[in-house]
């Protein structure tokens, strides 16, 4: 009894976590069984074993998480996954000056740069080979869009993974295999005292140019699932999917569109 006990002791406390990270819309589904997920006090992602990346991390940014002092990138591999199912930082090395790539984060070190576990962001799982232009433009202009809306005092919930469409490369000097993305997708949903839901969805390729306007990539997140192969808002009420999932629009002014 004792053990059944524990079980589901622990089953309630997984919950509990996932809720926080992913709210009532509850964490992504559709991901390979044998992925391992990883929840940490700040995210929670799904490691794919093949591609080496996270097919999804889901995230919570808060007034409290974001604004605190510039903190530094060390990257580690994750202790949390095998060696044999992750990378390691010397995987990287000449990414940049062979692919012209950086190391992107998915879920944002900015927006938890003001919690004890910052560093927790700078995981390899947490990162993939994106393109500079990418990284250092439509994309980190959209997080700062999430960070600016959340300075207003509201709550976000955040879900970014990879697509695999097309072939972008390889790392030079990763000893094991790996598949980089072709582009990558954000959904980004609130929830009123009401219970009210907003949602924008947003892809964007890794031959993005650098002064793209993220605006412009906006998608529904309907085509986000299709394109992913995921269920990104598994506990969303049936009755609320049409004009949360099949609309866009639903931030776009929030997020500075």
């Amino acid at each position: 009894m004792k053990k059944i006990i524990t079980l589901i002791l622990l089953s309630l406390s997984a919950y509990a976590s996932a809720s926080t990270h992913c709210g009532s819309f509850g964490c992504p589904t559709g991901a390979p069984s044998n992925n391992t997920v990883v929840e940490r006090s700040i995210y929670i992602l799904s490691n794919n074993r093949t591609t080496k990346f996270a097919d999804w991390t889901a995230y919570k940014v808060t007034p409290s998480t974001i604004d605190g002092p510039s903190r530094s990138r060390t990257w580690k591999a994750d202790p949390a996954i095998s060696s044999s199912y992750t990378l390691e930082p010397e995987d990287y090395t000449d990414a940049n000056a062979v692919l012209k790539t950086d190391r992107g984060h998915q879920v944002p070190l900015a927006s938890f740069s003001n919690t004890a576990t910052w560093a927790d962001t700078n995981y390899l799982s947490n990162i993939t080979p994106q393109s500079s232009n990418l990284n250092q433009g439509p994309w980190v202009n959209l997080e700062n869009a999430v960070r600016n809306y959340v300075r207003t005092g509201q709550s976000v919930y955040v879900v970014t993974g990879p697509l695999y469409e097309w072939y972008f490369g390889t790392l030079p000097q990763a000893n094991e295999s790996h598949t980089i993305p072709s582009g990558y997708f954000k959904a980004i949903m609130t929830i009123s005292g009401s219970g009210w839901v907003e949602a924008s969805a947003f892809i964007m390729e890794q031959n993005s140019g650098r002064y793209d306007n993220y605006c412009a990539k906006e998608v529904t997140i309907n085509e986000v699932e299709a394109r992913a192969g995921l269920n990104i808002m598994p506990s969303l009420p049936s009755y609320k999917e049409s004009s949360v999932e099949g609309q866009t629009g639903g931030l776009r002014s929030e997020l500075g569109c």
